[in-house]
């Protein structure tokens, strides 16, 4: 027999459990299943980096409104989920001064809050910085610790009716008369839906093809290195065009270096080079040179989930923030089906709820998103939310470090 549910959300990283926490809230019957554990692909492969927006300000200004907003909205509800670090973009010697004085003026034109400091105060700040700082630009960044973010996401969905199901990758889908009627888990009775949701990430087009839609992902890696380093507060960002090696993020006693964006064609098999963990050591010595030879705590590498489509219109900018978008396969012919793909760990919560105002409307559910008020459950206490982090297997090494040394992986 056949689990029945009104939607199925296929994908357990932020954006994922974001959207079943959103729907269950709603009072709508939810399921969602992962392959791994929750926050097993991309969410919890990232630099953890939560966004003011400055990063984005001059190119791209509504992709920077949309961070400095859900900046403000996890600083209210996510508590132990995030660390408020503030960030320093710093210009050395040899960037451009025009680039950050445009920075600069953005973020005052979209209210990003944003200080300017000569190099002696940014120093004085982080007396590590590299004598070759001119000056820098205090910004409210801040840090994500996205094992606890999307465990605490999953647990709320849990908590008010969803079920949550891990380590359950689909093995297929049957498309009747332009609906998705059956999706066959692996290990597990299949399930039929109302509605189904494909928030995989960068997997969306194996996904997606399984209902025979066509979704163009271009998958981009990055590799980060995390490095043994007590007493740094703030992010620190290179004030110049997004590059290599150009970020920072502090934990409590470690720093994560990044990054590097590589399109490859297979997110299941990412190619792992030296020379990518050289430069970071490289590049971001640049700003914070003790960091050049600190010892490695661990390495690895995420895959962005970028949608082909925009990508081209792009013509390889990485300077241009990349924005999400919300695929209705009613055109392509499954008329209950919807893709989320794209966006930033920051913006997460706003791609759920906008995937939750589409499906709810489509199943005829007046009902009003309330995460942006909403605290998450445990969100002041660290032990409740690493003990959501063990419950969903949700250890990931974007902040391994962070999290209880009970709850830790074993490597």
């Amino acid at each position: 027999m056949a689990h029945t549910t009104e939607v199925l959300v296929v994908g357990g990283g932020a954006t994922g459990t974001g959207i079943a926490r959103d729907l269950a809230l709603r009072g709508i019957d939810v399921t969602l299943t992962e392959r791994r554990g929750i926050a097993g692909g991309t969410s919890g492969r990232s630099h953890s980096l939560l966004h003011s927006g400055a990063r984005y300000a001059e190119a791209d200004p509504v992709g920077a409104e949309e961070c400095i907003e859900e900046n403000r909205i996890l600083r209210r509800i996510a508590g132990e989920c995030i660390r408020d670090s503030g960030g320093l973009f710093v210009q050395l010697e040899d960037d451009d001064p025009e680039y950050f004085d445009e920075k600069y003026e953005a973020c005052r034109e979209l209210d990003i809050p944003a200080e300017v400091l000569d190099g002696d105060e940014a120093r004085r700040r982080v007396p590590d910085l590299s004598a070759n700082v001119v000056r820098a630009m205090a910004v409210p960044d801040g840090v994500v610790y996205p094992s606890r973010l999307a465990a605490a996401n999953a647990a709320d969905a849990r908590d008010n009716g969803a079920t949550v199901l891990t380590h359950t990758p689909v093995e297929g889908m049957t498309v009747e008369e332009g609906r998705i009627v059956d999706v066959e888990l692996d290990g597990a009775e299949s399930v039929e839906a109302d509605y189904v949701v494909n928030a995989t990430g960068t997997w969306a087009g194996g996904v997606a093809a399984m209902a025979g839609i066509d979704v163009e992902m271009q998958p981009n890696k990055g590799v980060m290195v995390s490095v043994y380093y007590d007493g740094l507060e703030p992010v620190l960002n290179r004030c110049r065009p997004p590059a290599d090696g150009d970020i920072i993020v502090p934990h409590d006693h470690q720093v994560i270096l990044g990054t590097t964006s590589i399109d490859v064609d297979d997110p299941d098999d990412v190619p792992e080079d030296d020379a990518e963990v050289e430069r970071m050591f490289e590049e971001c010595s640049k700003m914070l040179p003790s960091v050049a030879d600190a010892d490695v705590a661990r390495t690895w590498w995420g895959v962005r989930p970028l949608y082909a489509p925009d990508e081209a219109s792009r013509e390889g900018s990485r300077g241009i923030s990349r924005g999400f978008f919300l695929v209705d396969h009613t055109e392509g012919g499954v008329e209950n089906f919807a893709s989320i793909v794209g966006g930033k760990l920051t913006t997460y919560r706003q791609m759920a709820e906008q995937m939750s105002d589409f499906v709810a409307d489509r199943l005829g559910v007046d009902a009003e998103c309330v995460t942006d008020e909403r605290p998450l459950p445990g969100a002041d206490d660290p032990e409740r939310l690493d003990a959501f982090v063990e419950a969903f297997d949700a250890r990931s090494p974007s902040d391994e470090d962070v999290l209880s040394p009970s709850v830790r992986r074993e490597d």
